[in-house]
């Protein structure tokens, strides 16, 4: 238990990841007095997570708290700060933390403009709302951002959470942020898109079957970047890809945007770094844009 254990905690919005950063601070010794949440959910994980503490307003909420942890949707955050400040229920002192990835510290600045210690404190994790997210944060990395004189109690805040801090620069925020969710969203999507495939080849298990392949898939990328592609894009096996895209066109239509641009994405990585020939280039494109345009006909 750090220094920190003798801050209150309040939580304005309990969705999946208020509801788990605040379990975890409680069971590292905070106090945490109040929650604020709105819809059915939010109200049942409070329940589920933080049996025990009340439900308040927003404001209510920020006033009984040293330590406000801000964690609702990044589109709503700017005006529940401004209207926080404006109510007069922030104050000097006061640490306010909000978990925004894409955000920085400018939309605390009407917090900090009343004398409040800002942090932006963004954990690296997917979350689903409930008990399995808490162990999930040890080791999680978060990504901070603070000025000098908080720097410190944002790390321990971290420190207290299991996590393990990494510092972005206020600027940074939007493209730190967009390379999570690049890599951890649309991950989602690609393996959705990848077991219709093979549930529409007649595949028992899509998801069985992917597994293996995709667990030493991430190990391999996440060691080695780009020298772990495999696959027909960097043997330059066009007959392949032409027969790919024809497959996907007759069985799976929607799937073929995403499978044409990152066939193209890939294709690029592959002849920067000299594995794929020019002219083996030229083919692979030729065969991506006569796809695109015989899909583009059909839906005319």
């Amino acid at each position: 238990m750090g220094t920190t254990s003798a801050l209150s905690i309040g939580v304005i919005g309990a969705g999946r990841v208020g509801a788990v950063l605040s379990a975890r601070l409680r069971a590292a010794g905070h106090p945490v007095v109040a929650v604020a949440g709105e819809s059915d959910a939010s109200r049942e994980r409070a329940a589920a997570l933080l049996p025990g503490v009340p439900l308040m307003k927003p404001s209510a909420v920020a006033r009984a708290s040293d330590l406000l942890l801000l964690t609702v949707p990044d589109d709503m955050l700017p005006n529940v700060v401004q209207v926080l400040a404006d109510s007069g229920a922030l104050r000097a002192g006061q640490v306010v933390v909000h978990t925004s990835g894409r955000h920085g510290l400018a939309v605390l600045a009407p917090a900090a403009a009343v004398g409040a210690r800002v942090i932006a404190l963004h954990p690296a994790m997917t979350f689903t709302g409930t008990e399995v997210d808490l162990d999930r944060l040890t080791g999680c990395v978060f990504g901070l951002t603070a000025g000098a004189a908080e720097r410190g109690l944002a790390e321990e805040l971290v420190a207290e959470l299991g996590g393990r801090p990494t510092w972005v620069p206020e600027e940074m925020r939007t493209l730190y942020h967009a390379g999570l969710a690049h890599g951890a969203n649309h991950l989602v999507t690609l393996v959705s898109e990848a077991m219709g495939l093979l549930s529409a080849a007649g595949v028992s298990d899509p998801a069985g079957t992917l597994r293996p392949l995709l667990d030493a898939a991430l190990d391999n990328a996440l060691a080695h970047g780009d020298a772990a592609l495999t696959g027909p894009i960097v043997r330059g096996d066009v007959k392949t890809i032409r027969a790919h895209l024809a497959d996907i066109t007759a069985n799976a239509p929607d799937t073929l945007p995403s499978y044409v641009a990152l066939a193209r994405a890939t294709l690029d990585r592959a002849v920067t770094d000299g594995r794929v020939l020019p002219i083996q280039a030229h083919k692979i494109v030729r065969a991506l844009d006569e796809a695109t345009w015989s899909v583009s006909v059909q839906a005319q």
